[in-house]
């Protein structure tokens, strides 16, 4: 018997999600009937079966546990709130004094033109683009570098959450806060899922500041992270959406055979480099597919390589602007068009 699909969701052993996650297997029995942390399928043999977003809850709780948190305490925390009591999101009062302010771009009609109105009320928050509509948005936000995407959407289906994902991975942004007057809980998960944010409107503008100011806070390295101890490896969310390619087969090939000023052959390993990761990646995801006992292993690791793809796509950026390198693109106007979130 497969492992692999339940209503078009993958899934996975017991054995393979305690590896994954570093939780026992008996741990991971008791807190299933004791706190409901996950509810798991049943198969036909009634061996337990976990889909991805299983396996993100079950990454951050033991995070928080190992970090002292009871496990009553965040059991029944969604996935969204999660994430923010890891990074400190959840914290009620933003510390002032952040340094630079948090960079926002706003997308949406209605929160733009009160944004506009109220932009100075909303101290320690830079609002460096404010749209109406997304085709203003992929204009020019990318070249903003903000921190942070409001979105404002006063209805969110299915469509709506792929086109939100896929405006955010564009922005280069690291979180969303998608403000919405109706969706359904389904298509909010979805986004939680992909590092969005969901708020029903309507909101004031304290709340806003706070919020922002509060990711902005979460986001500084802390010293686990960096400033000279210790580096700790990051843990990778298979639950959370993979990073879109930046440089398609055809673009690839062109910086490959484009002439530069630059004596080395740096540029070509990095489309070389690129290239390697990007088709590690498909046979990851083949191998999820095929191997259902290591199927979490498997997008662990597809997950993983698709982060260092993009870091090396973005030193590739670089030398490409650097050099000048003009692009032709396999679509027209693509540096205009929404990228996909790969759901």
């Amino acid at each position: 018997m497969t492992d692999k699909v339940l209503c078009n969701i993958p899934t996975y052993r017991i054995g393979a999600v305690s590896r994954l996650t570093g939780v026992p297997a008996d741990t991971l029995r008791v807190w299933e009937r004791r706190y409901s942390v996950v509810s798991p399928y049943r198969a036909g043999s009634g061996s337990r079966l976990y889909g991805p977003e299983d396996v993100g809850r079950l990454t951050l709780i033991k995070r928080l546990v190992d970090r002292g948190d009871a496990i009553s305490s965040v059991a029944n925390l969604t996935l969204a709130q999660l994430r923010d009591r890891v990074s400190g999101a959840d914290l009620p009062e933003p510390e002032e004094g952040l340094g630079r302010p948090c960079r926002v771009a706003v997308l949406g009609g209605a929160l733009s033109d009160r944004l506009r109105r109220e932009g100075s009320d909303l101290e320690g928050l830079e609002l460096v683009g404010l749209y109406d509509e997304p085709e203003q948005f992929l204009a020019s936000v990318r070249e903003l570098a903000p921190d942070l995407v409001l979105f404002d959407y006063p209805t969110v289906h299915p469509d709506q959450a792929r086109e939100v994902a896929g405006l955010l991975a564009y922005s280069g942004a690291s979180r969303g806060l998608l403000i919405y007057g109706f969706a359904t809980r389904a298509t909010l998960e979805r986004l939680d899922a992909r590092r969005v944010v969901t708020k029903r409107a309507p909101v004031d503008g304290a709340e806003l500041r706070s919020w922002c100011l509060s990711f902005q806070q979460a986001a500084r390295p802390t010293s686990a992270q960096g400033g000279g101890g210790t580096s700790v490896a990051p843990e990778i969310d298979i639950a959370s959406a993979i990073p879109m390619r930046r440089f398609t087969d055809r673009e690839l090939a062109q910086i490959a055979t484009a002439s530069t000023t630059i004596r080395c052959e740096c540029p070509h390993h990095l489309v070389d480099l690129i290239s390697s990761l990007a088709a590690f990646e498909a046979y990851c995801d083949e191998c999820e597919i095929r191997y259902a006992d290591d199927a979490a292993l498997h997008a662990y690791l597809n997950a993983s390589t698709a982060r260092a793809r993009a870091i090396i796509e973005a030193a590739l950026a670089k030398v490409v602007a650097a050099e000048g390198i003009a692009l032709v693109s396999d679509h027209i106007g693509r540096e205009k068009d929404v990228p996909s979130d790969g759901s």
